[in-house]
């Protein structure tokens, strides 16, 4: 009755607990974090401004790409049909972009505090840099949960995220490299606040597609 009451929030808790039941999951991504920074800063000890700022995005892709594509992943396709007779699909989708949202912004401040211990902090504006990687690392976990949905239904997920986000993908991490050069310098970019807006209206776009269009995928 709960699930019935209250849909989206009991689909959260569902995923939170199933994070916590299987920490080997949470601590395997964490461990890639971390061996992922250390390995670059073996290999290129602290690069400069705009090399750290291009390691660093792509590190979030990959992050992305292993803590939230698996979401979809682990679901059977027994609990699939139980979700389908208590839930409905929006209620599914939503839950799944909230939890993958709040789980890379941890996966991001996490990432950016190794970045920062290990590869030195050439960033001149901390709190601006922060918001934009809480954005980005946002961003990229609404890309992919919405690519996880369609390519987990599709039964081919490996292959058909990788078709598909790869168009999505680079233009939104050329984007976020872009919006990201003001923290770097005392230099004030024209146009930043519109590239912000653009990046803030994308992130609106996936949100309402994956509501429009999951609820066709559900009834497969």
């Amino acid at each position: 009755m709960q699930l019935l009451k209250y849909p989206i929030i009991t689909l959260i808790k569902k995923d939170i607990l199933l994070e916590m039941r299987q920490q080997y999951t949470l601590y395997g991504i964490l461990l890639y974090v971390a061996s992922t920074t250390f390995v670059i800063y073996l290999s290129m000890g602290q690069p400069e401004d705009q090399v750290w700022n291009g390691l660093f995005w792509i590190t979030q892709l990959f992050i992305c790409i292993n803590s939230v594509a698996k979401s979809f992943l682990q679901e059977s396709r027994g609990r699939m049909l139980y979700f389908y007779s208590i839930a409905g699909a929006k209620d599914f989708i939503i839950a799944k972009l909230i939890f993958n949202l709040f789980l890379m912004l941890i996966m991001s401040i996490i990432s950016l505090s190794l970045f920062t211990l290990l590869l030195g902090n050439p960033v001149h504006r901390m709190l601006t840099f922060i918001g934009i990687t809480l954005l980005g690392g946002g961003s990229l976990s609404l890309i992919f949960t919405f690519l996880a949905a369609i390519a987990a239904r599709a039964q081919q997920s490996a292959a058909l995220m990788a078709i598909l986000g790869f168009p999505i993908i680079i233009p939104q991490i050329l984007l976020l490299m872009k919006i990201s050069i003001p923290a770097f310098s005392d230099v004030v970019m024209e146009g930043w606040a519109q590239l912000v807006y653009s990046l803030t209206g994308l992130d609106l776009l996936i949100i309402t597609l994956a509501i429009i269009l999951f609820p066709f995928l559900w009834k497969d």
